[in-house]
């Protein structure tokens, strides 16, 4: 069988552990092949501990970049020569570019945020929305929520309070923005918050594969037909979350989006070229489900 790279290609990939449920490498492969160029992407499975030494070894070997996942997004960003404005902000990153020996951190998932919700943005614009979680992928959120929706306030639900509290004084620190709730995800106690919510979001992996049958929400009357209900989570592509959600009546949207076009503007970093981004959505979904 014939080697599909060699000497030349260009290496990318994937630090996290565990990452065997990432779908990082079948989207930019499949890109490279769609796009004919000499790259590969590789996932490393790299636990907290021997982070600083991967690192080392990325400028040894020359990879041209790489995406970050948990549980590294937030303490990479001690090991890097700059970040972004909006990793600064954020406090995490998803994306490095190694820059002749320089490595410098992006946060693409804050891109991802905003296309996704971009077609609603009039809708958003001064209403109350919620955000459940309080991770790299809340910090994201909440981020692009303030730069480029506008909303009037934001309710931070986690099911510990504390962390959600540590999130509001962050961005109230960082971004200027005072109008922030927090509470503890105890779904009885909530029902009226998030009816009153234009736009609720689950920032948290609760529902993802294989726990297909969990919910950060499991009453369906805590949903309405004017909302829009937004799961980061891509697999199922339909969570129970966005079934009780869409049963209500609400528009509802799965991670896939964001998920595309977060690694659209990594590849763009990376390698200067536009991802076919309808493509790559429409074999990430066949793939997810065969």
């Amino acid at each position: 069988m014939k080697n599909s790279f060699h000497q030349n290609t260009q290496i990318l990939g994937l630090l996290g552990h565990p990452i065997k449920q990432s779908y990082s490498p079948f989207i930019h492969n499949i890109t490279f092949t769609l796009l004919g160029m000499d790259y590969i992407y590789l996932p490393f499975d790299v636990p907290a501990a021997n982070l600083k030494n991967a690192l080392k070894g990325i400028n040894a070997l020359g990879i041209k970049g790489f995406n970050v996942t948990i549980p590294h997004k937030e303490s990479l960003v001690a090991f890097l020569s700059n970040v972004s404005e909006e990793a600064s902000i954020v406090g995490s990153v998803n994306t490095v570019v190694n820059d002749m020996g320089k490595l410098v951190g992006y946060n693409t998932d804050v891109h991802g945020v905003y296309e996704s919700l971009a077609p609603y943005k009039d809708d958003i614009l001064g209403k109350e929305v919620s955000v459940i979680g309080s991770g790299g992928a809340a910090r994201a959120v909440i981020y692009s929520l303030i730069r480029h929706f506008k909303p009037s306030s934001i309710n931070i639900i986690n099911r510990t309070e504390q962390r959600a509290e540590s999130l509001k004084n962050y961005f109230m620190t960082k971004m200027k923005f005072e109008e922030f709730k927090t509470f503890e995800l105890f779904p009885p106690d909530i029902i009226d918050t998030l009816r009153a919510s234009k736009l609720i979001i689950n920032a948290s992996s609760v529902g993802m594969f294989p726990d297909v049958e969990d919910s950060p929400i499991n009453l369906q009357n805590a949903f309405t037909k004017e909302q829009i209900v937004f799961d980061l989570v891509y697999n199922p592509p339909k969570t129970k979350l966005l079934e009780l959600a869409e049963a209500e009546g609400a528009i509802v949207l799965n991670g896939l989006n964001m998920l595309v076009h977060q690694a659209a503007k990594a590849f763009e970093l990376w390698t200067g070229q536009q991802m076919p981004i309808d493509e790559i959505k429409q074999s990430l979904l066949q793939y997810i489900q065969e």
